[in-house]
């Protein structure tokens, strides 16, 4: 079960723009799953319409994160914005074959139901993991990978032999 789960039903979509608010827990869940520091908040804001069979989720996704530099290791705070574009497809009929297949730019979010039901938090958790920066970097990285690059040049097993040549 996923930490943010918001199940819904294609064949009785509601008609007002959706409202998906993570709870502290949820947020703290959801942290602990994508290695952040925090998730201090998450917010969406999805219009559903339907489209045949299928489902169209578009909006915005808000959320306010801590993450650890991907060098220094010290806590960023972190505000992401990112436009929601989902399609909610029903499952495929006929068995996944061995064949690779070219997917254009439109099939890159599609989400596959499970019969006409689909998880639109979960799918909101999915796109907060694609909005976090995986190499962050804070304002002290250059500093730490400096001072890093001469200990390692100072604790190598050569350096222990520079003593013993004589110059």
């Amino acid at each position: 079960m996923s930490e943010l789960s918001r199940p819904y039903d294609a064949t009785r979509l509601p008609t007002a723009e959706q409202v998906i608010e993570a709870s502290a827990e949820e947020c703290a869940a959801l942290a602990q799953r994508f290695g952040l520091v925090a998730v201090k908040s998450l917010a969406a804001r999805i219009t559903l319409k339907a489209d045949g069979p299928t489902v169209r989720a578009t909006g915005q996704l808000k959320a306010d994160v801590v993450q650890s530099c991907a060098v220094s290791g010290e806590d960023l705070p972190v505000k992401i914005a990112e436009p929601i574009a989902l399609h909610f497809v029903p499952p495929a009929d006929s068995p996944e074959s061995e064949e690779e297949i070219e997917l254009e730019a439109e099939d890159l979010d599609e989400i596959e139901m499970e019969g006409t039901r689909f998880d639109l938090g979960e799918a909101v958790a999915q796109s907060l993991a694609l909005a976090i920066d995986p190499y962050l970097e804070g304002p002290g990285a250059e500093e730490v990978r400096k001072a890093g690059l001469l200990g390692q040049a100072e604790s190598s097993p050569f350096a222990a032999l520079k003593g013993l040549i004589k110059e």
